[in-house]
């Protein structure tokens, strides 16, 4: 049974392999030019009178938006293995009637499904097993530096958690493959399926993953021109990409709104006036006249927020999750195909 699995899958474990070879070595000079120029940057920090904070954003600038990209392909890798893999896994053979063949052997349904779900969850892991763990390499002096792992895009693209999506993703693909029993169909399917996990998962379930530490930042000027962003989209007296002082490289989970020095949140009207009528200053930074318009107020804020030596706890947590429903998965496949197909 695992020698037939093994001949119907080889064509893409061909591709993959090709794939995978092609990646390999695009990942081992891009981490080879990141420490070349990580290099630099520290020789600079190091030269007296040195810039540092220039250095690391030029350091930073040179390779965000690619290790972006890459983190974003490394994200879509478990939809596609779900998508061309496991979608059409069981649904093809039922689409065709060839699982009769085999069933009518000596092999019972259940061990059928068992090897195929087998073969090809051990080639999605041997091939996002390798690559995020080629991106974490090559990206791990820049994560030093940038401290923003915990990023949702990123942390989908490092560590362990790329392999235990791409398992459920596998695992999914052929529950829906089994339920609908037309390829095209489950393969569209899981796609989005995979897409909207890979969306709440960042949003609405690792936040509660570990229980957050709690503090208050207040919000004079010198703090306000260190986050990224005043205000949203929907309006509101907000700030957004902050850093906790005592723990650099934290994961920011909640940040209320700015409140003022009794606890209310600061007026929408108040807010408005300091971000488009503020009094000319001079000031420098980011936010320059905003910042110290705010900053006078006496503001803070109230946040919510996991340190950086979580990041391998949360790593371990979110793939075991995985794991967790793929093997639930796997049992619903395997009740399923012996008592529901034909």
């Amino acid at each position: 049974m695992i020698w037939l699995s093994w001949r119907q899958f080889r064509a893409q474990a061909l591709v993959a392999a090709l794939a995978l070879a092609l990646a390999t070595a695009y990942l081992v000079h891009l981490g080879l030019d990141i420490r070349d120029a990580h290099d630099v940057y520290e020789a600079h920090c190091g030269e007296e009178g040195g810039d540092c904070a220039q250095a690391a954003s030029h350091f930073r600038s040179s390779y965000e938006n690619t290790l972006l990209y890459l983190a974003a392909g490394m994200a879509l890798l478990p939809a596609v293995i779900g998508t061309f893999w496991g979608a059409p896994l069981i649904a093809r053979e039922l689409e065709t009637g060839t699982h009769r063949l085999v069933w009518n052997q000596s092999v019972t349904r259940r061990r059928w499904l068992l090897v195929k779900l087998l073969v090809v969850c051990l080639a999605a892991i041997a091939v996002t097993g390798a690559v995020s763990a080629l991106l974490t390499w090559a990206a791990g002096p820049y994560d030093e530096v940038a401290q923003d792992r915990f990023r949702a895009i990123v942390f989908l693209a490092r560590g362990f958690v790329p392999v235990g999506h791409a398992v459920l993703a596998v695992v999914l693909g052929t529950v829906l493959g089994l339920l609908l029993r037309r390829a095209i169909p489950a393969m569209g399917i899981t796609l989005a399926a995979v897409l909207v996990i890979e969306f709440l998962v960042p949003n609405y379930v690792r936040p509660h993953l570990m229980t957050p530490e709690t503090t208050t930042l207040a919000m004079t000027a010198e703090a306000i021109n260190e986050a990224k962003n005043l205000g949203s989209v929907t309006g509101g007296a907000t700030i957004g990409g902050l850093q906790v002082p005592d723990a650099p490289g934290a994961w920011i989970s909640h940040t209320s709104s700015l409140r003022t020095a009794d606890g209310a949140s600061l007026s929408e009207s108040t807010f408005n006036d300091c971000l488009n009528n503020a009094p000319e200053t001079g000031a420098d930074g980011r936010f320059g006249d905003t910042a110290v318009c705010l900053g006078d107020l006496g503001l803070h804020v109230d946040i919510s927020y996991h340190p950086a030596d979580r990041y391998w706890p949360f790593q371990g947590l979110e793939t075991a999750m995985y794991f967790g429903a793929g093997a639930l998965l796997t049992g619903f496949a395997l009740w399923r195909i012996q008592r529901r197909v034909s």
